[in-house]
């Protein structure tokens, strides 16, 4: 075993990411139906599972302002990628649908860079340079999604409603 499993745990998680990234760029060349009453049921069940695992485990001393400013760069980070989304209307039937930009993909596939690099560095002692814990970092990352899908959608859901009213007053 001379070094040679050590490349595993690196190219597994690469093959992966490559996979899903690969999947959902085929899979976002479609146009999918938008449905504005469905919009909230995702940032709706992100959360009640991140209010439970705050509720359960809440973060102490600065964890409460490391995962407030998590929540907030999550926040402004998914309103970009809702900006980044594809929404269009058809006249005749005022359909919305949407379609995931390429932009937004590789928006998500740079998030998942920044992820591994701080991942990696807080293996490396950035923890313990910067005081914090598993358990501190892992709340970071909820409140980085919560703000990530609940920002994103609200975007959604505002422009694509301006756009359908739109459509309907001509």
């Amino acid at each position: 075993m001379n070094g040679q499993t050590g490349w595993l745990p690196t190219l597994m998680p690469i093959a992966i990411v490559a996979l899903v990234v690969g999947l959902r760029w085929w899979r976002g060349q479609n146009m999918r139906l938008l449905r504005l009453e469905t919009l909230w049921i995702m940032p709706a069940i992100i959360t009640v599972v991140a209010g439970g695992l705050f509720y359960s485990f809440p973060p102490a001393g600065w964890g409460w302002a490391v995962c407030a400013v998590a929540m907030g760069a999550g926040l402004v980070l998914g309103w970009q990628r809702g900006r980044l989304m594809r929404i269009e209307v058809d006249p005749a039937t005022h359909r919305l649908n949407h379609r995931p930009s390429p932009a937004a993909l590789l928006f998500i596939v740079a998030l998942l860079l920044v992820r591994t690099g701080l991942k990696q560095a807080m293996a490396h002692g950035g923890a313990t340079m910067l005081h914090l814990n598993a358990a501190t970092v892992t709340d970071a990352f909820v409140a980085l999604a919560w703000g990530l899908v609940v920002a994103q959608r609200v975007e959604m859901f505002v422009r694509a409603r301006a756009m359908l009213a739109a459509v309907r007053r001509v």
